[in-house]
């Protein structure tokens, strides 16, 4: 059976199947922040998303960052490391498709385990 968290009226914010945790695009709501404002939002939402399902950010397997412009990598990495402990860092991807939503600096996508 899989487990749907946090409905909206087009997706579920988080899926959970067998113990892995799947959480979707998270972004900031507020477009003006810089860099550095709009990932600790939208970290801080993860921290909320994966709660739901039982999980945390110690559990994190993977995470997805797309990045607008890649040259905001190092203050995007700064916030990365004030958030999660070294022992605590995943995998990861940086992608920089070269477009978001309106605003948007930063989207994240990650996988954890409960």
């Amino acid at each position: 059976m899989v487990n749907r968290y946090l409905p909206t009226p087009v997706l579920h914010r988080v899926t959970e199947k067998d113990g892995f945790v799947f959480v979707g695009g998270t972004a900031c709501d507020d477009t003006s922040l810089d860099i550095k404002g709009q990932t600790r939002e939208a970290v801080a939402k993860l921290d909320t998303y994966l709660a739901a399902a039982g999980s945390d950010k110690t559990k994190l397997l993977f995470i997805w960052v797309y990045l607008k412009d890649l040259g905001d990598k190092e203050a995007m990495n700064d916030v990365m490391k004030e958030w999660l402990a070294p022992e605590d860092m995943p995998a990861r991807a940086t992608i920089c498709p070269g477009t978001l939503g309106p605003g948007m600096l930063i989207e994240l996508i990650v996988t954890a385990y409960k």
